[in-house]
């Protein structure tokens, strides 16, 4: 599923031609990137979810095509048809369909076993998550530099929130 989900995005990038504008948001793509990397770094030996393997691909491969595949496409997506200068009413729907979009496809990966939830993690949480997510995907595309301030103290609450030990080597975890 996750494989099938990597070759979606790289269709729904071709198709809706937004791979034009790739430089246009390249930074974006590796902010978001970014992201996910510092997760999988601040909570190794300790996630607060985990993608389930598949035949083809193994847990660090599967993190490997949403670090470098689909979370940059998703951000490609999201940006390029971002409704510029439409209204708070048509920003918002769009932020809500990425939301639905993301927590959809997380639903299905519970349902089918392919996500697992650790530490008090659920998929309300993701959700939760993924309100603030895009709206700092456009945030970091117009104003980096506050983008990068407000995701550092974000990675403080959430490592706090979820009491992740991030003191603790990770060999030790």
């Amino acid at each position: 599923m996750h494989i099938t989900v990597a070759l979606v995005c790289i269709i729904a990038v071709w198709k809706r031609g937004v791979w034009r504008d790739w430089q246009k948001y390249h930074t974006t793509m590796m902010y978001f990137a970014l992201g996910n990397l510092l997760y999988n770094f601040l909570t190794a030996n300790h996630f607060l979810w985990r993608f389930h393997s598949e035949p083809l691909a193994n847990h660090t491969m599967v993190e490997m095509l949403y670090t470098f595949i689909v979370f940059p496409a998703t951000a490609l997506l999201f940006l390029a048809k971002y409704p510029e200068g439409k209204g708070y009413i048509k920003i918002a729907k769009h932020i809500l369909i990425w939301v639905a979009i993301y927590g959809g496809f997380e639903y299905i990966y519970v349902l089918t076993n392919r996500i697992e939830y650790q530490y008090g993690w659920t998929l309300g949480w993701s959700i939760f998550f993924d309100f603030t997510m895009f709206p700092m995907l456009r945030l970091f595309h117009k104003h980096p530099l506050i983008a990068y301030v407000i995701s550092f103290f974000m990675a403080i609450f959430w490592v706090h929130l979820f009491d992740v030990p991030v003191e603790i080597p990770v060999e030790d975890r």
